[in-house]
């Protein structure tokens, strides 16, 4: 929780609130539906919550603005963003109906009332949204097909409207057929420890 604080000193008491609940939640949770990895659920704040919330880092979301996480899991990063976003609104979506459960039950225990989770696959939402979000779901060409039609045309961002992805590792490959409008932002520049220096932020506007 202290490295949540050490970035985000802005926090509300409401929000430090729910933020400190995830951990017995989720460790809970994971002990009857494996969402997370069980040796990794001590690393929850950085490896999950922290990592999620770079895309914050990257873009500060303006009020009334949707976003869609796709292949949420048990809620990440939407949960993250919902909880920092107070006024944003965040659908969730996953074709693994028991990995939505843990995430609705999570979100209604502390409260997020800002938050829809669905049982869907990618290919089935057909709403539009301002952004799409996803954490290491897919690759990037096959992500992109799948959310192009999910993007809204109204812009009232600070970036245009389109796909902000987390990544990890090697991503060259990945982002060649988008050369020329993706762009591709280090996590370690917002967030100094080690776990993030490989890690990054993939934007695709569309």
């Amino acid at each position: 929780m202290q490295s949540i604080l050490k970035y985000f000193p802005e926090l509300t008491d409401q929000q430090q609130h729910q933020f400190e609940m995830l951990y017995d939640l989720y460790t809970d949770w994971n002990s009857k539906i494996n969402v997370i990895s069980r040796k990794d659920i001590e690393n929850l704040y950085l490896h999950h919550v922290l990592h999620s919330l770079a895309i914050a880092k990257l873009l500060h979301f303006r009020d009334t603005t949707s976003i869609l996480d796709v292949g949420t899991g048990g809620g990440f990063p939407g949960i993250p963003l919902a909880i920092l976003f107070p006024e944003c609104k965040f659908t969730l979506i996953d074709s693994i109906a028991k990995k939505i459960r843990v995430g609705q039950e999570v979100a209604t225990a502390i409260g997020l009332t800002n938050i829809t989770l669905k049982h869907l696959r990618a290919q089935e939402e057909k709403s539009k949204y301002d952004f799409v979000v996803s954490r290491a779901v897919m690759p990037l060409s096959d992500l992109v097909t799948l959310v192009r039609k999910n993007i809204a045309s109204r812009q009232h961002n600070a970036m245009p409207n389109g796909l902000i992805c987390l990544k990890g590792g090697e991503l060259t490959h990945e982002i060649i057929p988008f050369k020329s409008i993706a762009e591709s932002y280090e996590i370690s520049t917002y967030f100094n420890e080690d776990y993030f220096k490989t890690k990054k932020i993939v934007y695709v506007p569309l």
